[in-house]
């Protein structure tokens, strides 16, 4: 069964299935899908591939990983203590899942000497079986319907399965296949462009479409962030990953700033004013 099947089996495509949180509706945790938030999840892929090198290759590696892994679940169990979609949390928890879930498909290829083909097949897997689980015990993919503690439970194990596939699909395509890193990312981008076609010219429903865009968003801005980051003679621009790293930060952290000013992503927005 593909990822796409799972997506797409017994899935019910209503207005209510996606649309945002109002009314007497229990608070969403998870933002609206919006221009922005595509703008935001290919910065923090990006970020998060050129920060995880520059740790693992700048710093001792075995504490990078250790102290981004402990980063890591403190950034998911304050998303998960919230009791509504708050941006600065939601946000540190998706850039934490960027770098530590580059690291755990690169320590599987690099510590482990598991090639890239198995990695990502295993994590393929993983994430097959992450959502056919959710879809038996919730009975929707819906991420907005993110609302109760085990379907948060399910997003973000979802999310990481995404991070470690998308890493392993982009080094993959970038070194085994030798389409190099500018190649790998066209490659992506024309891949990102096939569920949205599919969706406004085809039956494609909305949540097949919001996943399988979501999960090559991953191997589509890492692959564009080695591709500026290694030296040139890896095919790179050789800007470095520290340089690439605090850019893609300082972007991030204006593009959040926007956000929490304007809230123009909050699900639960129409609810709370009603409730004023």
């Amino acid at each position: 069964m593909t990822v796409l099947a799972v997506l797409k089996k017994g899935t019910s495509m209503t207005t209510a299935a996606l649309s945002p949180s109002n009314g007497n509706d229990p608070l969403l945790k998870v933002p609206k899908i919006t221009a922005y938030f595509w703008m935001a999840k290919l910065l923090t892929t990006a970020m998060g591939e050129a920060t995880s090198d520059f740790l693992v290759f700048h710093t001792n590696p075995y504490l990078a990983v250790v102290g981004c892994g402990l980063l890591f679940l403190a950034a998911i169990w304050l998303q998960m203590r919230s009791n509504q979609y708050t941006t600065h949390y939601y946000w540190f928890a998706v850039i934490m899942v960027s770098i530590f879930g580059t690291q755990i498909a690169d320590v599987t290829h690099v510590v482990l000497g598991v090639p890239y083909d198995i990695s990502t097949s295993v994590f393929l897997v993983a994430l097959i079986g992450i959502l056919g689980a959710w879809k038996r015990k919730e009975k929707t993919l819906s991420i907005h319907s993110v609302h109760t503690p085990r379907r948060e439970a399910f997003y973000w194990a979802t999310i990481v399965a995404t991070f470690a596939l998308g890493t392993a699909a982009g080094d993959m395509t970038a070194s085994s296949l030798d389409l190099g890193y500018l190649g790998s990312g066209l490659l992506f981008v024309l891949l990102f462009g096939i569920p949205v076609v599919a969706y406004f010219m085809s039956d494609l429903n909305e949540i097949a479409a919001f996943w399988i865009a979501y999960i090559l968003t991953r191997p589509l801005g890492a692959s564009f962030a080695d591709w500026t980051d290694k030296p040139i003679r890896f095919g790179g621009l050789g800007l470095g990953t520290g340089p690439v790293s605090i850019s893609l930060t300082l972007v991030i952290l204006m593009l959040l700033s926007f956000l929490i000013i304007s809230r123009v992503d909050d699900p639960n927005r129409a609810q709370k004013i009603e409730v004023r």
